[in-house]
């Protein structure tokens, strides 16, 4: 099973943008070529399998985020903190 995920587009470069998921510093590309929509840097994409699938609104991004924190929180917190969120 896989889980798309928000992130913050960081650049954009030849239909492909590198982001930021989270807090951390680990940074993803994605391919912008399925998109229907303009994005810009700055923006929140939610992305999965290598593609940006759809354009979220900066709020829903951090509230999906922050249940992603809690969620891990609530399965051992420390022992499963990952770096992306």
């Amino acid at each position: 099973m896989c889980l798309a995920i928000p992130a913050e587009i960081l650049e954009i470069s030849d239909g492909v943008a590198t982001c930021k998921v989270g807090e951390g510093d680990t940074t993803v590309q994605a391919s912008i070529m399925l998109m229907d929509e303009e994005v810009a840097i700055g923006d929140y994409i939610i992305i999965h399998a290598g593609f940006a699938l759809r354009k979220l609104d900066p709020k829903e991004a951090q509230e999906t985020l922050k249940i992603l924190r809690d969620m891990v929180e609530l399965l051992g917190g420390e022992q499963y903190q990952h770096e992306m969120l």
